[in-house]
């Protein structure tokens, strides 16, 4: 079985929980596990200490982003390849878990194409019309690159950087990415770990959504969460049989989120 995790930025910026490193050593030994990772807060973070602030804009549809100048993006890269993805294989590494941090500059495994314009909501609500930037738009994901490390056993750990069509990187959805790894890669699962046990609607945890239902759901869904089920309502009209929302903390994260226990379960 091959499965796509995607780590949510509250995983990757703080300790690596051990609970979770002991169930990906373990699902890891009879399945191939693809790693993606978020980490927007630390780029901010490390921007802020560099002296560049962050802008930030919020689309029509009031989904806000980070607006990725060339410095920004210079910033982004150090952060999401360097910092974030090596401490990753560091920690996996030290606990017995081989894996290679790749970002789509490597090997294409991760390739998108550019904005040329974003339709933006200033201050007085008015939209307005800028620049893209460095902001991309997935296009593709996996690769022969991807299958020969999964092959030999071992974990690409995946940065959200893609590569444009003039091989310049493109910042991109770390959500969007996971999905279309999932889908490039054909994997039979998409599992987006974050610091909640799943979606939640009426005050409980959804269990299960068709495709169709998710889609119903998704005008009462705050902007995290929403962002994490349109990545794998795409996944599953991709091809990809399931998606799991579920937390990365606690008892077995993996084991009980593949199990289909305390977790939003999304399926065709």
């Amino acid at each position: 079985m091959r499965v796509v995790i995607k780590l949510g930025g509250d995983i990757v910026k703080g300790v690596f929980p051990p609970n979770l490193l002991s169930d990906m050593k373990e699902l890891g030994a009879t399945n191939q596990l693809i790693l993606v990772h978020g980490g927007g807060d630390v780029v901010t973070e490390i921007a802020t200490k560099l002296g560049k602030e962050q802008k930030f804009v919020v689309s029509p549809d009031g989904i806000r982003s980070r607006y990725t100048d060339r410095e920004t993006m210079d910033i982004f890269m150090m952060v999401m390849c360097g910092l974030i993805a090596k401490k990753l294989v560091e920690v996996l590494r030290r606990n017995g878990i081989p894996a290679v941090s790749l970002s789509g500059l490597d090997g294409g495994v991760l390739k998108a194409s550019r904005k040329k314009k974003l339709l933006t909501v200033d201050e007085r609500g008015r939209k307005v019309m800028i620049d893209g930037g460095y902001t991309g738009k997935m296009v593709s994901g996996g690769g022969a690159v991807v299958d020969a490390l999964l092959e030999e056993g071992v974990i690409p750990v995946i940065s959200p950087v893609a590569v444009g069509e003039d091989s310049e990187p493109l910042n991109v959805d770390s959500d969007r990415a996971a999905a279309y790894m999932a889908m490039g890669s054909h994997a039979d699962a998409v599992l987006f770990l974050t610091d909640v046990n799943g979606l939640k609607l009426d005050g409980r945890v959804v269990e299960r959504l068709s495709v169709e239902e998710a889609k119903k759901a998704l005008p009462e869904i705050g902007f995290g969460m929403q962002k994490k089920i349109l990545a794998g309502i795409e996944s599953i009209e991709g091809g990809v049989r399931e998606v799991i929302v579920a937390s990365g903390f606690g008892e077995r994260p993996l084991g009980r989120a593949m199990a289909h226990e305390g977790c939003t379960v999304i399926s065709s």
